[in-house]
This record gives C-alpha cells, sequence and structure tokens, in this order.
C-alpha cells in the first residue's frame, strides 16, 4: 500500500514539476537572432537615405544607432520579466488595463500626429504608442478576468461581458489606428475562444462585431481608399499606389538568392523601407531563401508559443502564453501579406524585425513573460 501511495506521489509531482532554473532556449534564441537580423536589415535598408539626408545629420548609422539601442533595452527588459514571477504581473493587471485605456483616451487630445494620424504619445523626450502598451496589458488582465469568471463565460451573457473587456479598448483604439484594433481583436478572440471554446457563441459576437468593423470602414473615406488602392494599386501609381507597387518591385527582383545583402535598388524609392515594409527589402536582398528562412523562424516561435501555452503549469499562464504567441502570429502574417499585397496595407511593423522603439520594447517585455511561464512548466 504504502508503495502505491509513494508511486501516485510520484507521478502527481513529475505532471507538476517545476523548474524555475531553466527556461525554453528556443524561444530566446529565435528571438535574438530576429533583432540581431533586424538591426543588420535597418541599416542595410536605411544607410543610403540617411548618409545623404541633412535631416539625418548625414549619418549613415542612425537608424542603427538607435536600433541597437532599443536592443539592448528590450533585452535587459525581456531579461527581467523572465526571472520575475508571472503572478506578480497578474496583480498588476487591472491597473495596466485602465491605465491603457486612460492613454487611448487621452490620445486624441495630446497625440502627436503623423501621417494624419494620432498614434504617439510624448512624455519628455519619449514617444511611445499607446496601442503598444495595451497589447501588454490586455494580455495580462484579459487572461485574469478568463480565469476569475471561468464559470460564467459557461454562459453567452458571462461570453458578452468579457467581449466587453475586450472591446472597449478596441474601440478606443480603432479611432486612430484601425489595424492595431483588428490585431488586438483578434489576439483577444483567440484567447476567449481558449477560455470558453463554444463555437455558437463567436459567431454571436461576429454577429454584432462584423457590421461595426464595416461601417467603421465605410465612414472613414482613408480607410475604403486603402481597400481600393489593394484592389488595384496601378490606379494611383504615383500617390496612394506608389508604395506597395515598389514594395511588389522589391519582392519581385529578389529572385531565388537576392541581390546581395546592402545591393537592395529599391530602397531608395520605397517609403520608410527600413519599418513595415522592411520584408520587400529582406525578398529584394536575399532572395526567397531569406524570405523563407525570416518565416521558419516565426514558425518556430509560435510552435514553441503554443508548446508552453499547452505545459503552463496553471490556466492563466495557458492563457497568457496564448494571447503573447497570437499577436506576434497575426502581427507577423499581416505585416507579410501587406508587403506581398495580399492583405490592404495596415501600417504593422514586422515583430523583432521592423524599425520602432515601443513596438520592440513591448515584444521583448512579452517574450520575457512567455519565457517565465516556460520555467513553470508540466511535464
Amino acid at each position: 500500500m504504502g508503495r502505491v501511495k509513494s508511486q501516485a506521489k510520484a507521478i502527481a509531482g513529475k505532471r507538476k514539476r517545476i523548474k524555475p532554473d531553466s527556461f525554453d532556449f528556443t524561444v530566446l534564441f529565435v528571438v535574438l537572432t530576429l533583432m540581431l537580423f533586424g538591426i543588420v536589415m535597418i541599416f542595410s535598408a536605411s544607410y543610403y537615405t540617411t548618409m545623404t539626408s541633412e535631416k539625418y545629420k548625414f549619418d549613415m548609422f542612425y537608424f542603427l544607432k538607435r536600433q541597437s539601442a532599443w536592443v539592448v533595452l528590450g533585452t535587459v527588459a525581456m531579461i527581467f520579466t523572465m526571472n520575475v514571477p508571472y503572478i506578480v504581473w497578474r496583480r498588476l493587471s487591472l491597473v495596466a488595463y485602465w491605465l491603457s485605456n486612460f492613454f487611448l483616451i487621452l490620445l486624441p487630445f495630446i497625440g502627436i500626429e503623423a501621417g494624419g494620424q494620432k498614434r504617439w504619445i510624448g512624455v519628455g523626450m519619449l514617444q511611445f504608442q499607446p496601442s503598444e502598451f495595451t497589447k501588454l496589458a490586455l494580455v495580462l488582465y484579459l487572461s485574469h478576468y478568463i480565469v476569475n469568471h471561468r464559470m460564467e463565460l459557461a454562459k453567452l451573457k458571462g461570453f458578452l461581458r468579457a467581449l466587453v473587456v475586450l472591446l472597449i479598448p478596441v474601440a478606443l483604439i480603432s479611432i486612430s489606428n484601425f489595424s492595431s484594433a483588428l490585431l488586438i481583436l483578434l489576439m483577444g478572440l483567440t484567447m476567449l475562444f481558449i477560455g470558453s471554446p463554444r463555437i455558437w457563441y463567436f459567431v454571436v459576437a461576429a454577429a454584432g462585431v462584423i457590421p461595426l468593423g464595416a461601417i467603421a470602414v465605410i465612414f472613414f473615406p482613408y480607410r475604403l481608399s486603402r481597400i481600393r488602392i489593394w484592389l488595384d494599386p496601378w490606379s494611383d501609381p504615383t500617390d496612394k499606389g506608389f508604395q506597395t507597387i515598389q514594395g511588389l518591385y522589391a519582392v519581385a527582383s529578389g529572385g531565388i538568392f537576392g541581390l546581395g545583402l546592402g545591393q537592395s535598388r529599391q530602397k531608395t524609392f520605397v517609403p520608410e523601407s527600413h519599418n513595415d515594409i522592411i520584408f520587400a527589402i529582406i525578398c529584394e536582398e536575399l532572395g526567397i531563401i531569406g524570405a523563407a528562412l525570416i518565416i521558419i523562424l516565426f514558425a518556430v516561435l509560435i510552435w514553441r508559443g503554443i508548446k508552453i501555452a499547452m505545459n503552463a503549469k496553471d490556466t492563466y499562464g495557458t492563457l497568457m502564453a496564448t494571447g503573447i504567441t497570437s499577436v506576434i502570429a497575426f502581427q507577423a502574417i499581416i505585416n507579410i501579406g501587406v508587403v506581398t499585397n495580399t492583405i490592404p496595407n495596415t501600417g504593422q511593423p514586422l515583430p523583432f524585425v521592423s524599425y520602432g522603439g515601443t513596438s520592440l520594447l513591448f515584444l521583448t517585455i512579452m517574450i520575457g513573460l512567455l519565457l517565465n511561464i516556460s520555467r513553470y512548466q508540466k511535464e
């Protein structure tokens, strides 16, 4: 009898074995590789513009130095969040959620305008995008909400309440950044599906959300214009369709092996080639092989994220890992889809690769949380 009990305890212990000194090295390796590769490609895509422009003080390393600084800061933030038990972040989730909503409410009034949209808030000499903070805050709080209301989510009324928690920041973001709102909506719906996998609830939700999304596009002419340009970029090749066309030229001219690192011709035509459209420069300089390697790295990262979610020690960890993995997956898919003109232009950066401090910082914080979850896995 004693032997049976000891075996039962051993099995139970093995199932819930915690390995606080270990983490998913594959995730760390992939993320560091993407960030370092991003630095190289940002320099390759931007050096000609910066060395010939007074705006950048003729400094060919202008964007390289700034992105390198953000990579260092992001790595430090990732290590920090990786080593703080994620239960600590759960206690801060409600504050983070409402703080992100507060920033989003302020955005139309005090936001910094760029490209006709107010997406940035200035804090002293720093600027950040509240939508990037919202991704992190919503991952933390929606996971907490689902865990605390798991029984209520079994009923439609409870599910709709959880949907309201998601739609508040989505609605606020959609005012100035429809693509980020869509990205966060997809992330949140994925988390809700894991927390309450009842298909017909999502059918009911879609019946309400899709018409609202259609209204948000139809009543804002610039959004409708993006769809028209997506369908036929050559209808306005010198203005609204210019970036799409030049990006497609870059993708097509790369061939299998590419023109060689630093040899892109289209980077002098593509606006902000080091930013959202950087995948086109990767295709041009490194060809199909280089582009495929980047896609493989993202596929590995997503696969490991799913594994971490499946083996998390508790439901909160599972939901957090699901949210983090899904936002990276959807953002990468959207960015590559835009470059290849598979979907309308949205302005989403390629995770860890495109230039951008706010995006990189919050992505690395989320990766730190994912690595933290991986340290406490069921066997």
